[in-house]
């Protein structure tokens, strides 16, 4: 029976991103509103949380909204997200710290995604001449998800440049319009941007996977490691996070609503109101998770739409073509061609 977690559990600890989030609502004087910042989050007050304070990830996107609301500025995102990796949330941060190269700190953070960023999950896989790290939702935020992948990518991209002791050069897939101003993408991510893109992504040449970082040590990383296997396998992750593994493990054999809900131990009606709660429903996972393995045979493997459509189990490609429409609004071509 899979595991998960929904948006009303209370789990997350208080002390690791609320603390960050608050701690720059102080510095930014946010404080001095008194406590209508803190409405729905589950927080007294402004000091530092006690070690034994929890947020649902409710609690935790509603002082998010809260306080980017509050500051009305365009950077906010991208200067919390300066401060959330590696962080300092236990045995995980340590292991991202003593990480050898890129590939061994992108492991470290997508098995320990719940800890180290519980709203959204990373995801990453090197195929094709090409490294990806993507981002999906991990308990339903849509209308907070350009903000958070603002902040991930921030992370991620500071990240690397402070442990790895160089800028690297990410190329960005955001899924999302292009705002009126891009500097501020520009100053914390780069220029190489792409917008209107069907996943939020960054991307890189796998030949900077493995290039040593001057801040790694192999003994250290190990003992790191190892203290973190016992933290990653107590993580839990979010309903949205564990249907899409079970979706994209599952992709080939024709998912369904009632086949999910058994693998989840419930049945296809409470399953139906988890996902209600969460924003979404069965079929927009599923759709989903079929866009993202699509792209990823457009761009990775080089298929053309009848490939695609037999590993999907279209009965032929005009159905696939019509459904991949359905899914991202672009026909397959038109995608594929701007993907290469």
């Amino acid at each position: 029976m899979i595991a998960y977690r929904q948006i009303t559990d209370r789990f997350i600890p208080a002390q690791h991103h609320a603390a960050l989030v608050l701690d720059y609502a102080c510095s930014q004087e946010l404080h001095r509103d008194g406590h209508q910042l803190l409405r729905g989050t589950g927080l007294q007050g402004w000091q530092m949380p006690s070690a034994d304070c929890t947020l649902t990830p409710a609690e935790y996107l509603q002082l998010l909204s809260n306080v980017m609301r509050a500051l009305d500025s365009p950077d906010a995102s991208f200067l919390l997200g300066q401060q959330m990796l590696p962080g300092h949330y236990g045995a995980l941060s340590h292991a991202l710290l003593q990480a050898q190269n890129l590939r061994q700190a992108l492991d470290i953070l997508c098995a320990g995604h719940a800890r180290l960023c519980p709203l959204l999950t990373p995801r990453w896989r090197e195929e094709g001449g090409l490294a990806v790290l993507y981002w999906t939702d991990s308990f339903g935020a849509p209308s907070q998800l350009p903000a958070l992948v603002e902040m991930h990518m921030t992370a991620v991209t500071a990240m690397c440049r402070w442990l790895g002791g160089e800028h690297l050069p990410w190329r960005y897939c955001i899924n999302r319009s292009a705002p009126s101003h891009v500097e501020q993408h520009e100053v914390h991510l780069g220029s190489d941007l792409r917008f209107n893109c069907h996943l939020d992504a960054m991307l890189i040449d796998p030949a900077w996977l493995d290039q040593p970082w001057p801040r790694g040590n192999a003994m250290a990383a190990s003992v790191a490691l190892q203290g973190a296997a016992a933290e990653v396998q107590a993580l839990t992750p979010g309903l949205l996070t564990a249907l899409y593994d079970y979706l994209l493990e599952n992709i080939r054999l024709g998912p369904t609503l009632e086949g999910s809900a058994v693998a989840f131990g419930i049945s296809p009606a409470t399953l139906k109101r988890h996902l209600a709660r969460h924003g979404s429903h069965f079929q927009a996972e599923l759709d989903q998770v079929r866009a993202h393995v699509s792209m990823h045979l457009f761009q990775m493997r080089g298929y053309d739409n009848e490939a695609v459509a037999q590993y999907l189990g279209f009965h032929d490609a005009t159905n696939f073509r019509r459904s991949f429409k359905r899914w991202t609004g672009l026909a397959p071509r038109l995608l594929r061609d701007a993907l290469l």
